[in-house]
């Protein structure tokens, strides 16, 4: 929603001066006994809030108590091939028959019979 629409909704300076006087009218001579009920509401509020922080506080820390830690055993066998690195594919036989090449200068190498 826009700033424009939730500020329609607000009551205005003159609206809240109109609430007022309404609720003295209708309170009257009880009013201070009415803000005195509210503000001790808030504090039993503010307590029963805390004391379930607390209570959350205290059960985390139990939670995150140290715990015996299992060591971890070293596999006493190899790793199947498949987890091993690929490796390069062997020559085609076509190319270990081949001689190598003469550097230029000398002769080549002579032909086999």
């Amino acid at each position: 929603m826009s700033p424009a629409i939730l500020a329609m909704w607000m009551p205005g300076p003159i609206e809240l001066v109109v609430i007022g006087i309404v609720a003295l009218l209708v309170f009257g001579r009880r009013l201070p006994d009415v803000a005195r009920s509210l503000g001790k509401s808030i504090v039993e509020f503010k307590k029963g809030i805390r004391e379930v922080k607390d209570d959350i506080e205290v059960q985390s820390s139990l939670d995150s108590s140290p715990r015996p830690r299992l060591e971890r055993q070293q596999p006493t066998t190899p790793p199947p091939a498949a987890w091993e690195a690929p490796q390069a594919p062997p020559a085609p036989p076509s190319a270990s028959r081949e001689s190598p090449r003469p550097a230029s200068g000398e002769a080549p190498p002579p032909a086999a019979p």
